[in-house]
C-alpha cells in the first residue's frame, strides 16, 4: 500500500506539469498574447515612465524572452529546488533548496500566495459545509427510495430529485435572491457577501443586554423541538395530520402576510391552503426521520418565536450567527445539484445490491432486513459513491465560480474569473496548479477508500 501511494504521488508531478503546460500554451497563443506593452496600455503614462514600467515587467516576468524560457522561469519559481535570480531576472548559481514562490499578480501587484491565502479558505468553507450535507441527505433519500421501490415515496422523491437536478445553478441563485433576499418579497437573507460590516465589530458569540434571555432562547427552542419530535415519533397518523395541518397553515399564513401586494383575506386563504397541504403531507409520511426533521424544525421556530415575544431587550447576533445567516443561500445553491445526482446514484446502487445473491443468502440464514441493508448491501453500494466523490470536490470548486459570482463572495471562484478576464498569467497558472492538485488528491483518496470498503481490492 505504501509503495502504491508513493508511486501515485510521484506520478502527480508529470501530470501537474502537463496541465500547466497546456494552460500556459493556450494563454501564450491567444490573440494579443501577454507582453509588457499590453500590461501598461491604457494607463496614460509619460513615455519615460511607460518605458521604465515595461522594463520592470520584462525583468520581473521575463516577458521579452521566448515562451519556453518564460515557462521555465515560472517552474523555477514554484519549485522547492531551483536557481537564484539576479537583478536582471536571469538565473544564476547552482540548484538549491528555496521556498516555492507563485509569483506576483499582474492585476493586483501582490504575491499570488497572499491572494490565494485570503480566498481559498472561503471556498473551502463553502465546500466543507456542502459536501457533508450532500452525502448525508443523498444517502438517506437514496436508501429510503430503494427500499420503497415503486411506492409513493420513491415516485415523489424521483420527481423532486429530477426537478432539482434540472434547475441550473445560475437560475436557482437568481431566484433565491429575488424571492428570499429582496425587499419585494421575503427579505429573510442578505443578497450577498459573507458578513455585514457591523458584524466585524461584534463579539464572536451572541450577546444580550439581559443575561437570562439567551438561556431562555436556547431552553425554549430545545423544549419546543423536543416536544414536537416526541409527538412526531409517538402520535398516530390522525393526530399527526391534524398537527401538521395546523402548523402548515400557520406557517403559510405567516409567510404570505409579509407580502404587501396581498390583502389579509388573500393571505389567509393562500397561505393557509398551501401550508396546510404541505404540513399534512409531511405529517402523513411514514418515514420517521422526515417527520422528526419537519416537526423538530417547526419546534425550533416556535421556540425562537416565543422567546422573541418574551425578550425584554433585543439580542446582538454576534459574528457567528451573522456568518451562518450569510452562508445559508450559497450553501443551498451549491449543494442541491450534487445532492439530486448522488441520491439517484445511491438509489440505483442499493437497488442493484438488494436483489443480489449474497443478500438473498443472508436473508435465508435468518439475518434481519435492517442488518442485510446496512451491513451487507450498503457497504457494497458505496463503491459508485466513492467513484463520484473523487470528482465531487473539483466539480464543487467549479460550481463555486457561479455561486461566488452571484452572491458576491470573494472566494477562489471569483478570483479565477477575474484572473482569466484580465489575463493574469501568474494567477491563472497558480489556480490551475491548485485545482489540479486537489483533483489528483481526490482520485488518490478514492482509490484508498476502495481498499477500505471492498476487501477484494488490494494495491500490494
Amino acid at each position: 500500500m505504501l509503495t502504491y501511494i508513493f508511486r501515485r504521488l510521484l506520478l502527480m508531478v508529470p501530470t501537474l506539469l502537463g496541465i500547466t503546460v497546456v494552460v500556459f500554451v493556450v494563454m501564450a497563443a491567444a490573440p494579443g498574447g501577454i507582453s509588457a506593452l499590453s500590461l501598461v496600455e491604457g494607463q496614460n503614462l509619460e513615455p519615460q515612465a511607460k518605458k521604465a514600467l515595461e522594463d520592470y515587467y520584462n525583468r520581473l516576468y521575463g516577458l521579452d524572452q521566448p515562451a519556453p524560457v518564460q515557462f521555465a522561469r515560472w517552474l523555477n519559481n514554484i519549485s522547492p529546488v531551483g536557481f537564484a535570480q539576479d537583478d536582471t531576472g536571469g538565473l544564476t548559481g547552482w540548484p538549491m533548496l528555496k521556498p516555492p514562490d507563485l509569483g506576483i499578480s499582474f492585476r493586483y501587484g501582490r504575491p499570488v500566495m497572499d491572494l490565494i491565502g485570503e480566498r481559498l479558505p472561503i471556498t473551502l468553507l463553502l465546500n466543507v459545509l456542502s459536501i457533508p450535507l450532500i452525502y448525508v441527505v443523498a444517502i438517506a433519500v437514496g436508501v429510503r427510495a430503494a427500499t420503497q421501490r415503486g411506492q409513493a415515496f420513491d415516485t415523489q422523491a424521483g420527481v423532486v430529485l429530477l426537478g432539482l437536478w434540472s434547475v441550473p445553478t445560475m437560475l436557482a441563485g437568481v431566484l433565491m435572491i429575488g424571492f428570499l433576499a429582496s425587499d419585494q418579497f421575503w427579505q429573510w437573507f442578505p443578497t450577498g457577501g459573507l458578513s455585514r460590516r457591523a458584524a466585524l465589530d461584534m463579539t464572536f458569540l451572541p450577546q444580550a443586554e439581559v443575561w437570562w434571555t439567551l438561556l431562555a432562547l436556547l431552553a425554549l427552542a430545545f423544549l419546543f423541538a423536543a416536544a414536537f419530535m416526541v409527538f412526531a415519533a409517538r402520535a398516530g397518523r390522525a393526530p399527526r395530520m391534524a398537527a401538521g395541518l395546523l402548523l402548515g397553515a400557520a406557517g403559510g399564513y405567516a409567510m404570505i402576510q409579509d407580502l404587501d401586494a396581498l390583502t389579509s383575506l388573500t393571505s389567509l386563504v393562500v397561505g393557509g391552503v398551501f401550508g396546510a397541504l404541505l404540513g399534512g403531507l409531511m405529517a402523513r409520511s411514514e418515514w420517521l426521520a422526515l417527520r422528526l426533521l419537519v416537526f423538530g424544525g417547526a419546534g425550533i421556530l416556535s421556540g425562537v418565536t416565543a422567546a422573541g415575544w418574551l425578550m425584554p431587550a433585543p439580542m446582538i447576533p454576534g459574528f457567528l450567527l451573522d456568518r451562518i445567516w450569510h452562508l445559508v443561500l450559497p450553501v443551498i445553491c451549491l449543494s442541491y445539484g450534487g445532492l439530486a445526482f448522488l441520491a439517484k446514484l445511491s438509489r440505483s446502487a442499493v437497488l442493484e445490491n438488494l436483489t443480489s445473491d449474497y443478500a438473498r443468502t443472508a436473508r435465508a440464514k435468518g439475518v434481519n432486513e435492517h442488518d442485510v441493508l446496512w451491513r451487507h448491501v450498503f457497504r457494497n453500494s458505496l463503491l459508485p459513491l466513492i467513484t463520484v466523490s473523487a470528482t465531487l470536490l473539483p466539480s464543487l470548486l467549479a460550481g463555486s465560480v457561479i455561486v461566488e459570482a452571484i452572491f458576491s463572495i470573494e472566494g477562489m471562484g471569483k478570483l479565477a474569473v477575474e484572473a482569466v478576464q484580465t489575463r493574469d498569467r501568474e494567477l491563472v497558472l497558480s489556480i490551475t496548479l491548485i485545482s489540479g492538485l486537489l483533483t489528483l488528491v481526490g482520485y488518490l483518496l478514492a482509490d484508498l477508500a476502495y481498499a477500505i470498503v471492498d476487501p477484494r481490492v488490494s494495491y500490494d
